[in-house]
């Protein structure tokens, strides 16, 4: 299936409120419309997952970020333009993101994709989409397609096309947590 076609099978189910598995930056991610919280609930269910534990996003660009953050910290635009390999950026104050997206501190886990195909889906869908790894909570994340428990597979409305066929073994980004007293940690 070619690219464009996947990226638009994608969208339409994301803005039906479903839940897709497709490749990110990192790792292949279980994703949804991030502003949508019934849709957030199912991406829970589906890892079996409580959702006291926050959830990730990915937008397409730092503009993007600002429509979802008050008050971004001139550190966090500095991390995002300069970090050499994916990077999620944790941020005080969300806003317009699903309530059971985010840490009972109302932050948010946000990252900026540079990787085209979800770069390309993000700017079409024009909103965050959800990303978290394809596992069912408490066991190991999928570094490849091929890895990605069937259940998993099964319990998504749509199963993008685009690298199932990659062996490169992905790696998780790195998460930077920063508060707005401008208190940086890094987690992992």
């Amino acid at each position: 299936m070619n690219c464009t076609i996947d990226i638009e099978n994608a969208v339409k189910v994301l803005r039906e409120g479903g839940v897709i598995l497709y490749p990110t930056d990192t790792i292949w991610g279980i994703g949804c419309d991030a502003t949508n919280p019934k849709a957030v609930e199912k991406v829970y269910k589906i890892k079996q997952r409580e959702d006291s534990k926050a959830l990730i996003c990915l937008v397409d660009s730092e503009s993007r970020v600002q429509r979802y953050v008050r008050n971004v910290p001139d550190v966090a635009w500095d991390i995002m333009e300069l970090a050499t390999k994916p990077t999620t950026v944790i941020l005080d104050g969300a806003s317009g993101l699903a309530p059971n997206l985010l840490a009972e501190d109302g932050s948010v886990g946000i990252r900026v994709t540079r990787e085209e195909f979800s770069k390309q889906m993000c700017y079409r869908f024009q909103k965050p989409i959800v990303s978290t790894s394809a596992n069912i909570s408490g066991m190991p994340s999928a570094a490849i397609f091929k890895d990605i428990d069937q259940e998993i597979i099964d319990a998504v409305d749509y199963v993008c096309s685009f690298r199932r066929g990659d062996k490169t073994k992905a790696q998780p980004s790195s998460i930077i947590r920063l508060k707005q007293d401008g208190q940086v940690e890094i987690i992992r």
